[in-house]
C-alpha cells in the first residue's frame, strides 16, 4: 500500500492555526509539514517594509507554539517558493501543498501563478481554500453578499493532532533567533510604538475591545486620539490572518446577541459589524481589477494629476508640509504604524488634492508605514479618496475642517508635534497666523520653530475638484461609471434581523476601524 503524500501547508497572510482550513484537511490525511517561505524577491518590493516583517516574526514565534500542540513543528525556509518547494519534495518525496488563496499585491500574483504551474508539471496538487469572502474570476457582484454570509457562518475550522513527515529536519529550517534577527523590507523607518504580532496578542485585543473598550467605537473612531482605544484593533491581525474574518464576525454578532439590551453597545458593535462586512467587500475590487495597484481605475481621469511634484512629496512624506493635522498623523504614523480612518483618508486627499500629487507615490508611501497593510483594501482606498473610482462621491478633506471637529482642542498635535504644544489651542492648527504680538511673548516664530505651508492647499483643492467634476461629467466617463458599477459594486441581499444597514459606497481603508466621512 502506497504511503500518503505529505500535506504541505503553505503558510502566507494566514499564521494561525485555529479556523485554518488547509491545516485541518492536511491533518486529517496524513504526515504535515507546516512551511512558511521568506522569499528575498517579496521583500524587494516597493510596498514591503521592515515593521511588516517584525510583526510577522512574533507572528510565526506564536504560530510555532500553536503548532507544537498539535505536533507539528513549523519549518521556515528561504528562498523563491517555486525553488523551496523544489527543495522540499526532493527531500521528503510525494507531496500534496494546501494553502489559502490570497489576494495580494502583482508580485504575490505573479508568484501564485509560477507555483501553479511548477505544480502542474512536477504533478503536485495544489488545494486552495477560500480564507475571504473573495471569489476568483467573478465577473459581477450579483449574489455576493448572500456567499459572503454563507462563508461567514460556517463552522470554524479546528485541526487535530498529526505527525510530521521523518526527516523534515534535513531541510535545515531557520530558528526563531534567526527570524527576529532578519532586516527585510524596503521601508526601514524604526516603528518602535507598533502593536504586538501574533495570535495571543490578537485575542488580547479582541478580549478587551469586547470586555469594555469598545462600548465607544461609534463614537470616537473618528479622533485621531481617542480612536486608539475605543477602534477594535484588529486591522493588523486580520491582515497578516493571525485572526480570521470568520472567528470575528461570529463572537461580535455573539455578542450583539448578549448586548442586545444595552443601547450603547448595540450601536458600538453595529457599527463594527457594518465595517467588517466591507473589508472583503475591498479585496474582491483588487481581486476584480487588479490593475488597481498600478493604473488609475476610471479610464476618464487617467492622464489628471500625474505630474511629479518631487519637494511636495517629500513634504509630506517628512511630516513637514506646515499643515499640523496632516504633520502629526505622519509623525504618529511613523512611530505607531496606525492611524484612524478618517484621517488617513484626510492624508491622501491633502497628498492629492491638496498638494496635486500622482497617487501612486503616497500609496506606496503609507504602504510601507500601515502595519495592518493589506493590498486589497489599500488600493481601492488610495484611488478611492484620491477621487478616481469615478463612482463615489467625489470627497474633498480640508485638514483644518478635520482638525476643529477631530481635535479642536490640539491636544492630538500637540502630543506628535511638540514644537506646538506651547501654543494656546486657538494657534495649534494654524501657527502660521500667530498674531505678531504674541509670537514674542510666546517665544514661538513660524518658519523657523514650525514650517510654513509648502503650498497654498486649499487653493489646489479647489482647482482639482473643478477638474475633476468636468472631466466625471462627459458621456464617456458616465458609460464608464456605470461599467465599472456593474462589475464592482456590491449588490446586499434583504438584512438579517437586528442587523446594521450599510451602504455600497461606505468606505474603508484598513481592516476594522473605518467611518463614513
Amino acid at each position: 500500500m502506497a504511503e500518503a503524500p505529505v500535506q504541505l501547508v503553505w503558510f502566507k497572510r494566514d499564521l494561525r492555526c485555529h479556523d485554518h482550513r488547509p491545516l485541518a484537511e492536511a491533518c486529517a490525511l496524513g504526515p504535515v509539514l507546516p512551511l512558511y517561505v521568506i522569499e528575498p524577491s517579496l521583500w524587494q518590493q516597493p510596498d514591503s517594509a521592515q515593521r511588516h516583517w517584525d510583526f510577522i516574526a512574533e507572528s510565526l514565534e506564536a504560530l510555532a507554539d500553536a503548532l507544537a500542540e498539535l505536533g507539528l513543528p513549523l519549518c521556515v525556509l528561504e528562498g523563491e517558493a517555486v525553488e523551496v518547494l523544489e527543495r522540499v519534495t526532493a527531500a521528503l518525496g510525494p507531496c500534496a501543498l494546501r494553502s489559502h488563496q490570497e489576494t495580494g499585491n502583482a508580485w504575490s500574483f505573479a508568484r501564485d501563478r509560477t507555483v501553479a504551474e511548477w505544480c502542474r508539471r512536477r504533478g503536485v496538487p495544489w488545494h486552495e481554500a477560500r480564507q475571504q469572502g473573495v471569489i476568483r474570476g467573478l465577473g459581477h457582484r450579483r449574489g455576493w453578499a448572500t456567499q459572503w454570509e454563507a462563508l461567514m457562518a460556517e463552522p470554524l475550522a479546528v485541526p487535530r493532532p498529526a505527525d510530521p513527515p521523518p526527516g523534515w529536519q534535513r531541510l535545515g529550517p531557520l530558528s526563531p533567533a534567526h527570524w527576529r534577527a532578519r532586516r527585510l523590507g524596503v521601508g526601514r523607518e524604526p516603528c518602535p510604538g507598533r502593536q504586538a504580532g501574533g495570535r495571543p496578542a490578537g485575542l488580547d485585543a479582541w478580549h478587551a475591545f469586547l470586555a469594555g473598550r469598545g462600548v465607544r467605537f461609534h463614537r470616537d473612531i473618528g479622533s485621531p486620539d481617542r480612536a486608539r482605544r475605543a477602534g477594535s484593533r484588529l486591522s493588523p491581525h486580520l491582515a497578516w490572518g493571525t485572526l480570521s474574518l470568520r472567528e470575528v464576525v461570529q463572537r461580535l454578532r455573539q455578542a450583539r446577541g448578549e448586548r442586545r439590551d444595552d443601547p450603547e453597545w448595540s450601536r458600538a458593535l453595529a457599527a463594527l459589524e457594518s465595517r467588517l462586512h466591507w473589508h472583503c467587500h475591498f479585496i474582491q475590487k483588487l481581486e476584480s481589477e487588479p490593475d488597481l495597484e498600478h493604473r488609475t481605475l476610471h479610464p476618464a481621469l487617467r492622464g489628471l494629476r500625474e505630474s511629479p511634484a518631487p519637494v511636495r512629496l517629500a513634504a509630506w512624506c517628512e511630516g513637514r508640509t506646515g499643515v499640523p493635522l496632516v504633520d502629526a498623523c505622519m509623525v504618529s504614523l511613523r512611530e505607531t504604524g496606525w492611524l484612524n480612518f478618517r484621517m488617513r483618508a484626510m492624508l491622501v486627499s491633502f497628498a492629492t488634492f491638496g498638494l496635486g500629487l500622482p497617487w501612486r507615490d503616497p500609496a506606496l508611501h503609507l504602504a510601507r508605514l500601515f502595519v495592518d497593510y493589506e493590498p486589497g483594501i489599500h488600493y481601492p482606498q488610495v484611488q478611492m479618496q484620491a477621487g478616481l473610482t469615478g463612482t463615489n462621491a467625489l470627497r474633498v478633506y480640508n485638514p483644518l475642517k478635520q482638525a476643529e471637529e477631530r481635535d479642536p482642542e490640539g491636544h492630538f498635535v500637540a502630543r506628535w508635534l511638540p514644537a506646538l504644544a506651547g501654543l494656546p489651542p486657538t494657534w495649534r492648527h494654524r501657527p502660521w497666523a500667530l498674531p505678531v504680538a504674541e509670537r514674542a511673548v510666546l517665544g514661538f516664530h513660524p518658519g523657523r520653530d514650525y514650517p510654513l505651508p509648502v503650498h497654498d492647499f486649499e487653493a489646489e483643492a479647489r482647482r482639482w475638484k473643478r477638474e475633476f467634476h468636468a472631466a466625471r461629467r462627459a458621456p464617456e466617463a458616465r458609460a464608464a461609471s456605470e461599467a465599472l458599477l456593474e462589475r464592482l459594486a456590491s449588490h446586499r441581499p434583504a438584512r438579517r434581523a437586528g442587523a446594521p444597514a450599510a451602504s455600497p459606497q461606505l468606505p474603508l481603508f484598513s481592516d476594522s476601524d473605518k467611518e463614513t466621512p
